[in-house]
C-alpha cells in the first residue's frame, strides 16, 4: 500500500571539508513576509508550519487512487508499461494531445496547466525525458524520477505570481524547442540534453518571490551564506542538488557528480547581474566565428545562453501569452514594493505601483535586456524560431507602446543613457526573472 512519505524539512548540510554549505531547502510556500530576523525566524516558522492544507492538496493531487494502483502494479514488475502510465490518467485526454505540439512556440503552458491539475511540470519533464529517450538510455528508476519531479514542482512557490513551476514548465518547454534547433540537434550529446532540462526544470526552485537586492538589504541568511554573490541562483543550485541527493535519481552513474556541477554552471548563468558578462562573450565567439560544437566546453556554453533565452522568452511569445507572463511578473515586483513599503525599506527599482506600469517595465526590460540578448541568438541560430521570436518581441514592444504612449518617448530618452537603464531591468527583472534562474 501506497502512503505519504516522512514530512521533509529545511536543512542546511555542510561539507566537512570545507565548510561550505552543501544545499538549503526552505519549504514555506509562501512570500516571505520580511525577512528582518533571517536564520532563527526562517527556521521557527518552517519547523511550526502546519501541514493540514498542504497534505490535502498533495494527497489530493499527487497520490491520487489511479497513481497509487499504478505505481503498485509497476513496483511488482507488470510487464511493459509505458513509463507515462506512472502518471494519472487525467493526463490522458487533452493535456495528451497537447503533448503531440509540445515542440511548438505557441504551445499554451497556462492551459496545460490547467488541463493536468497544476501538475505542468511534472508531466511535461517527465514527457520530455521520455521523447528523447533519456529516461532508457541513463537507466532511471521511474519511481525516483517520478518523486525528484513532483518534490521539484512542490518546492516551487506557487503563491508566487511569476516565479513559480508553471514557470519552471514554460522555461522546460522553451529550452525543448532550442534543443531542437538544427545547431544544437546536430552536435548536443544526450548528456547535454538531459542536464538542459534538468537545469530549466530546476532553475529556479524554492524562489521567495523577491530579488537579491531584497534579501540582502533585510540581512537574510542566504545573502550571508552566499556572500551576497548570486544568492537566488546558487540557492536554486543547492536546492536541485538535495533533491537529486535525496532521491538518489543518479547515484547509479557514474558521472552522478559531473552532473551536479554542470547543473550548477547551467543555473549559475542565469544571474542576471552577469548578463553583460555572458553577452559580450557570446558576441565575441559569434564576431570571430570560433563557436566549435564539437568541443564540449563550447557546447555547455551554448546550453548556458539557451537557458539565459528561455528563462526570460516571455516578451517573445505570441502577445495573448506574453501579455499574461507580464501581467504576473509585475505583480510580483509590485508586491515586492508593497513589503518595502510597508516595512519603510528604500523601494526596488520597478517594484513601486506608484511610479512604474506594467507597460513601462515590459518596454524598458524589452529593450534593455531581451533583444540585445535575442539579436545575438538570432546571429548564431539563424532560423524560422528565432526570427518568429524576434517578430512576436518587435509586434509585443508595439503593444505595450500603444497602452503607454509616454512610454516609448522615455524609452527613447533612456538609450542615450544605455549602462544606467541596462543595470536597472537587469538587476531587478532578471534578478528576479533570471533569479527567475
Amino acid at each position: 500500500s501506497a502512503s505519504l512519505p516522512p514530512q521533509r524539512r529545511g536543512a542546511i548540510s555542510y561539507d566537512s571539508s570545507d565548510q561550505t554549505a552543501l544545499y538549503i531547502r526552505m519549504l514555506g510556500k509562501h512570500h516571505l513576509p520580511c525577512l528582518m530576523h533571517a536564520l532563527a525566524r526562517t527556521h521557527a516558522r518552517t519547523h511550526a508550519r502546519t501541514h493540514t492544507h498542504s497534505t490535502s492538496r498533495r494527497i489530493r493531487r499527487l497520490f491520487s487512487f489511479q497513481r497509487h494502483l499504478l505505481s503498485s502494479r509497476l513496483l511488482r514488475g507488470a510487464p511493459h508499461l509505458n513509463p507515462l502510465h506512472i502518471l494519472d490518467e487525467d493526463y490522458c485526454g487533452q493535456a495528451k494531445c497537447m503533448l503531440e505540439k509540445v515542440g511548438s512556440w505557441n504551445f499554451d503552458i497556462f492551459l496545460f496547466d490547467r488541463l493536468t491539475n497544476g501538475n505542468s511540470l511534472v508531466f511535461l519533464t517527465f514527457n520530455l525525458l521520455n521523447q528523447y529517450g533519456l529516461i532508457e538510455l541513463f537507466q532511471l528508476d521511474m519511481v525516483k524520477l517520478r518523486r525528484f519531479l513532483v518534490l521539484v514542482q512542490e518546492d516551487y512557490h506557487n503563491q508566487n505570481p511569476y516565479h513559480n513551476a508553471v514557470h519552471a514548465a514554460d522555461v522546460t518547454q522553451a529550452m525543448h524547442c532550442y534543443l531542437r534547433e538544427p545547431k544544437l540537434a546536430q552536435s548536443l550529446t544526450s548528456f547535454d540534453i538531459l542536464l538542459g532540462l534538468l537545469a530549466a526544470a530546476t532553475h529556479d526552485l524554492d524562489h521567495p518571490g523577491v530579488n537579491q537586492p531584497f534579501l540582502i538589504k533585510t540581512n537574510h541568511y542566504l545573502a550571508a551564506l552566499y556572500r551576497n554573490t548570486s544568492v537566488l541562483e546558487n540557492h536554486h543550485w543547492r536546492s536541485a542538488v538535495g533533491l537529486l541527493r535525496e532521491t538518489e535519481l543518479f547515484s547509479h552513474l557514474p558521472v552522478e557528480d559531473s552532473i551536479e556541477r554542470q547543473l550548477g554552471s547551467l543555473i549559475l548563468a542565469t544571474d542576471i547581474s552577469r548578463q553583460n558578462e555572458y553577452l559580450s562573450r557570446f558576441r565575441t565567439h559569434l564576431d570571430e566565428n570560433d563557436l566549435c560544437l564539437g568541443h564540449a566546453s563550447h557546447r555547455h556554453f551554448v546550453l548556458q545562453m539557451a537557458l539565459k533565452c528561455a528563462d526570460i522568452c516571455n516578451p517573445c511569445r505570441p502577445w495573448e501569452l506574453s501579455k499574461q507572463w507580464s501581467e504576473k511578473v509585475t505583480e510580483e515586483f509590485f508586491h515586492q514594493g508593497d513589503i518595502e513599503k510597508k516595512h519603510k525599506l528604500e523601494i526596488s527599482p520597478l517594484c513601486d505601483s506608484e511610479a512604474n506600469t506594467i507597460a513601462s517595465v515590459q518596454i524598458g526590460f524589452m529593450t534593455y535586456v531581451v533583444e540585445p540578448l535575442f539579436a545575438e541568438w538570432a546571429r548564431f541560430s539563424d532560423t524560422r524560431l528565432s526570427q518568429t521570436m524576434l517578430g512576436h518581441l518587435g509586434l509585443n514592444k508595439a503593444s505595450w507602446s500603444a497602452l503607454e504612449p509616454e512610454a516609448s518617448g522615455s524609452s527613447e530618452e533612456g538609450e542615450s543613457e544605455p549602462g544606467r537603464a541596462t543595470e536597472e531591468p537587469s538587476s531587478r527583472a532578471l534578478s528576479q526573472g533570471s533569479q527567475e534562474s
